[in-house]
């Protein structure tokens, strides 16, 4: 990390920002719009920027960080053609992320974090807990390098994968900024969702932010008992409190709010539990999105049967909520969060520490 320490990171630089740099460095302004176009394009090396000159590129290495991260390992469905990416970042520790293709378009899931700290009991991200944040330009190589080796146009992102993004806040809106921006990517803030354990205490300040993106909740229980045994974010926060912070943020930004729902047998899944979640639903006028639960080998936990499952959606769907079920995508790749990661710590004896 020590070069990353000393040299600004280029790539979580926006355009106006590279302006500055490079008046510093006596260059005029019409270089960093070329330079911020050839860093959208997930260059490798400043000398891949083939227009700059040779001096120019050669300040660029003195002053400045750039690294692209290195493929660990890449596996594709045989079912669906989900492709799931475990990359290797500049100090050695690894993130995952996935790209899964559906009629609207390409979506790639992206990590926020090298594992977490909010230690959900049916998770993998989070055994071990939390090494470090990612930079911005870390998740932003997630979106471009895996649109380049996959060679599938990205036109949706969710925060969903490795990590909690309200736990990273600043780099997460920087990264928002960079992947939205006009001469960048270019990806629509509507066409982007960010999901929550329920960080409550940065609700305001990002419904503040008006970015129009969708906020996806993890839910996963109606109740404080239930929620707090598999949630620790629950504690000192509690359901009520949750849905209270909800019915804010829907009021300031007019956008509606998803509930995420793992579907966990004998935990989550009564139709007490699916009548307290569709008051809460209906409460702050939230999608509500289950999630047949992917097993994870460190768990003791199960997915719902199918009868429950079928049970859940009718009682929501009899109190006027609006319900999907999350396709089951590259179930044979390792594709709930965190899986291949644990992997690689197991082979590896361990995460590297930031």
């Amino acid at each position: 990390m020590n070069e990353i320490a000393e040299k600004p990171d280029i790539l979580s630089l926006l355009p106006e920002e590279l302006e500055a740099a490079l008046a510093a460095l006596g260059q005029p302004r019409f270089r960093a719009a070329q330079i911020f176009r050839w860093l959208g394009r997930g260059v490798r090396d400043f000398d891949e920027m083939t227009n700059l000159s040779k001096d120019l590129r050669e300040k660029l290495k003195e002053n400045f960080h750039l690294y692209a991260p290195k493929v660990l390992s890449k596996q594709v469905s045989a079912i669906d053609g989900t492709i799931k990416y475990l990359w290797e970042l500049s100090d050695g520790n690894a993130v995952e992320t996935v790209v899964m293709s559906y009629k609207h378009g390409n979506t790639v899931c992206v990590s926020s974090q090298v594992g977490c700290r909010q230690g959900c009991a049916f998770c993998a991200s989070t055994i071990g807990g939390l090494v470090r944040n990612l930079r911005a330009s870390e998740i932003l190589d997630e979106v471009i390098f895996s649109e380049l080796d996959s060679g599938k146009k990205i036109s949706n992102i969710v925060l969903m994968g490795i990590g909690e993004p309200l736990d990273n806040f600043d780099n997460v809106m920087r990264f928002l900024e960079l992947v939205n921006h006009p001469k960048g990517m270019n990806i629509g803030m509507r066409h982007i969702s960010l999901s929550t354990c329920g960080i409550i205490e940065k609700f305001d300040e990002l419904a503040a932010r008006d970015l129009q993106l969708t906020l996806s909740v993890s839910l996963h229980a109606p109740d404080d008992e239930t929620r707090s045994r598999i949630m620790p974010a629950n504690h000192g926060r509690g359901v009520e409190k949750l849905i209270d912070a909800c019915r804010v943020y829907y009021e300031k930004t007019g956008r509606r709010i998803s509930f995420e729902y793992a579907m966990i047998d004998g935990v989550n899944d009564s139709p007490e539990q699916a009548r307290k979640l569709a008051k809460h639903a209906r409460a702050v006028a939230a999608h509500v999105n289950l999630i047949p639960l992917n097993h994870v080998e460190e768990r003791q936990f199960q997915p719902s049967t199918p009868e429950h499952l079928k049970q859940f959606i009718a009682i929501l769907e009899e109190n006027g909520v609006n319900v999907t079920v999350r396709r089951r995508l590259g179930s044979d790749v390792d594709a709930s969060c965190g899986q291949l990661r644990r992997k690689m710590q197991k082979q590896r004896g361990g995460q590297k520490p930031s």
